[in-house]
C-alpha cells in the first residue's frame, strides 16, 4: 500500500525533523529560489500584472457568489457534450465512483489475467481523496505519468509541493530512485543511467511510454473547467498529460466543484496568471482543453472518427467546499488556482519542506486548506494556522490575491475559540492559561505593582547568578519552549515606579493612581 498523510504529528514536531536534515533544506533552498527568479523575471514584463491579479480574484469571486448556478450550467454543456456527469459529496465518494468506471472499463484485462491498471496525469484533486490507495485496494494498479510524480511513486514517498512534489530530491537520488524501482513496476532504467537531467527525462519517458500505449482508462483533474461550454482544461509541461487524454479509450476527470471559470473570456485571464505564477513561464508547454466525447460514430459505418476517449466521465467533488464557501472570511481561499507561488517565497516552507505540513496542499494556502476542508478539531489542522511568520510575501505572490495571512489569523482565533469554548474537550493551551494570568494581573493596580517588584527580585538573583551576563539560558517548566529558541533578558533589578522614587524625592515612593479606578497609570 502506498505511503499517506494519514496519521502525521502536529506541524511543530515535522518542522523540528525536517529542519534537522541539512540535505532538505540545501534541495528546497536551491529549487525555490530558482524558482522565485524565473517568476520574477516573467512578471516584469507584464505592465498591469496588478490589475491582472485584481481580474482574476474578480472573476472567482463571482464564481464563488453564483457558484450553484455556474455548476448546473457545466453539468448542462457537458451532457450535450456526451460526458456523463456525476456528483460526489465526499471522498469516499468520488473514489467508488472512479473506482467502479476503471474496475468495467478494465475487466478484460482481469478475464485475460492482466493486472488492470490506469494512467493519470498530475492530478492534486486525486491526491486529495486519496484516489491511487482506493484503486489500489480495489486491485487496479494507477501509474503517475508526470515526471515528479512518478518520482514521488516509484520512492513510495510523499509530494512536497504543490507544483514540483519531489522539490525534496535531487538529480543523485532520483537517478538511484530510477535505478532501483523501474524495472518492478515496469521497463528498467538503462544500465548506464546518470543524474542529468535529459538523461532522467529519457528514461521516465521510455519507461512510461509502454504505459500509455496499453492502457484504456486514463484519469485527470482539471485545471479549469468552462461553464459556456462544458471546455476542461489540463496544462503542463511535458506533454504527459497529452498523451493521457488522448490515447485512452475512457477518461474520467476529477474536478473540485471551484475550479470553475464562467466563460472563455475569463480563462484567459488565468492563462496568463498561471504559467507565470507557478513555472516562472508565459505560457506553459502543453496546453489541453476538451469538451466531452471527442471520438464520435461516423455516418454510414459506424466506426469512431478522431482521436480522443470515446468514453467521458466527469467528478465533480465537494469534499468540504462548500464548508468553505460558507465562511464569509474564508471562501476566499476557493480563488486558489493551485499556482505553489506561495510556497515558493514563504521563508517557513524552504526550511521545512511539504511534508510537515501533514497534507497534498503544502506551505501558506495548505496552511489554511487543510483545517478548512478537513475541519479544525485534530491536532495537526490546529498546529498549521501557526506555520506561518504572517510577513505577508504569500499575498503578494498570489495572483488571485488570498489575503493568506488575515486568513491564517482567522484561523487561529477559531483555535483559540475552540479551546475557550464552555463544554469543549479542548483543554485550554498553556499561552490561553498565561494570558488569563497577566489579564487578572494588569486589571488591578495593587496586584500589578507587586508582580513588578517581584519580577525585580528575580532580576537582583538572576544577575549573580549569570555573572552579568544579561540573558537567561534554559527557562524550567513550560518557559523553556521560549528560551530554548530565543535569549531571554535578564529581569530588570529595579521597577519604573521604583526608579522614580528614587531619584525624585519629592515624589511619594509608593505611588497608587487616584483617576484610574482598578487601572495602571
Amino acid at each position: 500500500m502506498s505511503r499517506t498523510f494519514v496519521g502525521m504529528p502536529a506541524f511543530p514536531l515535522a518542522a523540528r525533523t525536517a529542519v534537522a536534515d541539512a540535505q532538505l533544506r540545501r534541495n528546497l533552498g536551491h529549487a525555490t529560489a530558482t524558482i522565485r527568479a524565473k517568476r520574477a523575471a516573467v512578471v516584469s514584463e507584464v505592465q498591469d500584472w496588478e490589475a491582472l491579479r485584481a481580474r482574476g480574484a474578480e472573476v472567482k469571486d463571482r464564481v464563488l457568489a453564483n457558484l450553484d448556478t455556474y455548476l448546473l450550467e457545466l453539468e448542462q454543456r457537458l451532457t450535450e457534450a456526451g460526458a456523463t456527469v456525476h456528483w460526489a459529496r465526499d471522498a469516499d465518494e468520488a473514489n467508488a465512483i472512479v473506482v467502479t468506471i476503471a474496475g468495467e472499463r478494465t475487466a478484460a484485462d482481469r478475464e485475460a489475467g492482466r493486472a488492470p491498471e490506469v494512467v493519470k496525469v498530475k492530478s492534486m484533486a486525486t491526491q486529495e481523496i486519496g484516489l491511487n490507495e482506493a484503486l489500489e485496494a480495489a486491485g487496479i494498479r494507477a501509474w503517475e505519468t508526470d515526471l515528479a510524480e512518478l518520482i514521488v511513486q516509484l520512492g513510495d514517498d510523499l509530494p512536497s509541493h504543490i507544483l514540483v512534489p519531489a522539490i525534496h530530491r535531487n538529480r543523485a537520488e532520483v537517478r538511484d530512485i530510477f535505478r532501483r524501482e523501474m524495472g518492478r513496476a515496469g521497463r528498467p532504467a538503462p544500465e548506464d543511467l546518470t543524474d542529468e537531467p535529459a538523461r532522467l527525462a529519457e528514461a521516465a519517458r521510455l519507461h512510461l511510454r509502454e504505459k500509455f500505449l496499453r492502457a484504456k482508462v486514463a484519469v485527470s483533474g482539471a485545471n479549469f473547467a468552462v461553464a459556456e461550454t462544458g471546455t476542461l482544461v489540463v496544462v503542463e509541461s511535458e506533454g504527459n498529460g497529452r498523451m493521457c487524454l488522448t490515447l485512452p479509450d475512457t477518461l474520467i476527470t476529477v474536478v473540485g466543484i471551484e475550479k470553475l471559470v464562467p466563460t472563455w473570456e475569463d480563462l484567459a485571464v488565468f492563462l496568463q496568471l498561471l504559467p507565470r505564477s507557478s513555472t516562472g513561464e508565459r505560457m506553459n508547454p502543453y496546453t489541453s482543453m476538451w469538451t466531452g466525447v471527442h471520438a464520435r460514430e461516423g455516418v454510414g459505418d459506424g466506426e469512431p472518427v478522431g482521436d480522443g476517449p470515446q468514453d467521458v466521465h466527469v467528478v465533480l467533488v465537494d469534499n468540504g467546499r462548500t464548508d468553505v464557501l460558507a465562511d464569509v472570511v474564508g471562501r476566499q481561499a476557493l480563488r486558489c488556482i493551485r499556482c505553489s507561488a506561495c510556497l515558493n517565497v514563504c521563508p517557513v516552507y524552504e526550511r521545512v519542506g511539504g511534508h510537515a505540513y501533514g497534507s497534498v496542499y503544502p506551505g501558506p494556502i495548505g496552511a489554511v486548506l487543510g483545517p478548512m476542508m478537513r475541519g479544525r478539531r485534530g491536532a495537526l489542522e490546529q498546529s498549521l494556522p501557526y506555520a506561518s511568520t504572517l510577513c505577508g510575501a504569500c499575498f503578494d505572490a498570489c495572483p488571485v490575491r488570498i489575503e493568506i495571512p488575515e486568513l491564517l489569523v482567522h484561523l487561529r482565533t477559531q483555535v483559540v475559540e475552540h479551546h475557550r469554548a464552555p463544554g469543549s474537550r479542548g483543554l485550554p493551551k498553556p499561552e490561553a492559561l498565561a494570558m488569563r494570568a497577566g489579564a487578572w494581573t494588569f486589571a488591578d493596580a495593587g496586584r500589578y505593582e507587586k508582580a513588578q517588584n517581584a519580577s525585580t527580585l528575580a532580576g537582583r538573583l538572576g544577575d549573580r547568578l549569570l555573572h552579568g551576563r544579561g540573558t537567561v539560558g534554559r527557562m524550567p517548566g513550560p518557559l523553556s519552549a521560549w528560551s530554548d529558541a530565543r535569549d531571554a533578558p535578564v529581569p530588570p533589578k529595579q521597577t519604573f515606579r521604583q526608579w522614580w522614587a528614587r531619584t525624585h524625592t519629592d515624589t511619594p515612593a509608593d505611588p497608587r493612581p487616584d483617576t484610574h479606578e482598578g487601572g495602571v497609570p
